[in-house]
Formats: C-alpha cells, sequence, structure tokens
C-alpha cells in the first residue's frame, strides 16, 4: 500500500477528479457565453440526437478500426522478423530505431508526412516523369488513416515484437518435430501463443487512433469530422464547452467498452480447451 499510494493518488488527482468534473460539467448550461452550473439533460439529448454526432461516432469509429487492423497485419511480419529471424544485435538496433520516432513531436512527423504527400510533394514528384498522374491523399480519408498510422505503427511493432519473443522456442520446436511446416506453425502455435499481447497492440492502436486530433485536422482536412474535431467545434461555436464534454465523455465511454471487450478476448478461455 506503501508503494502503490503515489501512483494511485496520482490517477485519483490527474485522472478521476477531471473525469468527474467533465461529467458534471456534461450537465451545465451556457448562458451568455458563460458557464452557468445546472442540471440539464439538454447538452446529452442534443448531441445524442444530432446527424452529425451519429456520422463522427461512426466515421471515427471506422476509421480507428481500419488502422488498428492495417497497423496489426502490417506490424506483423516486421516483429515476426525481429523476435525469430535476426540477431540480438540487430534485433536492439531496430527496436532503438522504432523508439527513436517517439524522441520527436507528433505534430512535427505529421508536418513532415505532408511534404510527402502534398501535391508537389517527394510522392508526387517521383510519380510525375512515369505518368501516373498526382496521388491525392491530403484532405482525404486514406490521409488521416496515414496520421494514425504515424502515431501507432511503431508501438505496435515493438509491442508485437515483445509479445512474439515471449513464445516459448519449445512449442515451435515440438510444432516442427511433429510435422508443422512454417506458416501453420505460425498461425497454429505462435498466434495463439502470443495472442494477448497481439490484441493489446491491436487495441492500443485502436485508443490512440480514436482520440487523435492532429491527423484527422493537418491530413485529412478536418472533413469529414472526426470526434476529436468535434469537441474543438462545439468549444469554438459560442463556448459551448458542456456539449464538448458530451462528446468526450462518449469517447471516453466507448474506449472503456472496447478495453474491456478486448480484455476479455485476449484472457477469455478458448473454445476446445478445458
Amino acid at each position: 500500500m506503501f508503494w502503490g499510494a503515489p501512483p494511485a493518488l496520482w490517477q485519483a488527482a490527474f485522472f478521476l477528479v477531471p473525469l468527474c468534473f467533465l461529467i458534471a460539467m456534461t450537465f451545465w448550461s451556457v448562458r451568455n457565453f458563460r458557464l452557468a452550473p445546472d442540471s440539464t439533460l439538454a447538452n446529452w439529448n442534443f448531441i445524442l440526437t444530432a446527424g452529425f454526432f451519429r456520422n463522427a461516432y461512426v466515421y471515427t469509429f471506422w476509421l480507428s478500426a481500419l488502422t488498428a487492423l492495417i497497423a496489426s497485419l502490417a506490424a506483423f511480419p516486421a516483429a515476426y522478423t525481429l523476435a525469430y529471424k535476426v540477431s540480438p544485435v540487430t534485433r536492439r538496433l531496430m527496436i532503438f530505431m522504432l523508439v527513436v520516432p517517439f524522441f520527436t513531436s507528433y505534430p512535427v512527423r505529421i508536418y513532415s508526412t505532408q511534404i510527402f504527400f502534398s501535391p508537389q510533394g517527394i510522392i508526387n514528384t517521383v510519380l510525375a516523369p512515369l505518368g501516373l498522374g498526382s496521388l491525392q491523399v491530403l484532405n482525404t480519408p486514406t490521409g488521416t488513416v496515414v496520421g494514425y498510422l504515424v502515431l501507432t505503427l511503431p508501438l505496435v511493432v515493438l509491442l508485437q515484437t515483445f509479445a512474439l519473443s515471449n513464445v516459448s522456442r519449445i512449442l515451435i520446436e515440438a510444432a516442427h518435430n511433429l510435422g508443422c511446416g512454417r506458416f501453420r506453425t505460425i498461425w497454429q502455435v505462435i498466434i495463439p501463443s502470443a495472442r494477448i499481447g497481439l490484441i493489446v497492440a491491436g487495441t492500443f492502436a485502436f485508443v490512440l487512433a480514436f482520440g487523435d486530433y492532429v491527423a484527422p485536422t493537418y491530413l485529412g482536412g478536418s472533413r469529414p469530422p472526426t470526434l476529436s474535431i468535434l469537441i474543438a467545434d462545439q468549444v469554438k461555436s459560442g463556448n459551448n464547452w458542456p456539449r464538448a464534454s458530451v462528446v468526450a465523455a462518449t469517447m471516453i465511454l466507448t474506449l472503456m467498452v472496447v478495453m474491456l471487450v478486448m480484455i476479455a478476448l485476449a484472457y477469455g478461455r478458448r473454445k476446445g480447451r478445458a
């Protein structure tokens, strides 16, 4: 209890208390552009019944789920190579290279991505002599997903690498001795054994993408808006913090449900096992 008290107090002071204040603010009113403590459900009724909120919610959830899927699939070959195919020295070097992007501010990385995908950027400059036309990525959902991957992919590779590295080599050798090929061993031995880490990696990708504001703003063009952009729009529109708090509370609730479902999927027993 002694050693656990500092982080518990930290979480209470900087997460639970602000969260309770956020929930309370959803019932407040805005009068003459000023917040007024109240106990009204008008903010919830307005946001939850608004078509723009439903569209933004579905759009944000879909892009986040797509990002988690793409990041998980794209990261697996790299993680498998780092876990089983390279020397320990190379593995440490590559892990260090995956950590390096986190030394740089995320908005800076997004601005750098704009240089690659802008109409006169590096990629279109290379494609022009080939006669392939201009690649339109900025101000599209594709641009938003690219920004999400810039944020999440290095982390997913790291988490998958650690998960695969912890799979017992005895199980892999036993599978080979019983006649399993490489792909069957991956599918029936390695992936089930590393299931928890793989699911956690995908969940982290979803959580980070779901709440991101930078990528949909600077790469996606804010149209259509995601939930994070919707929060900013509500604040800018008449200083309506209560409605913005409703959107934020909905996002937090969604992430909690998604995480509980994914944890149950990761730690639940598989069929056919005692």
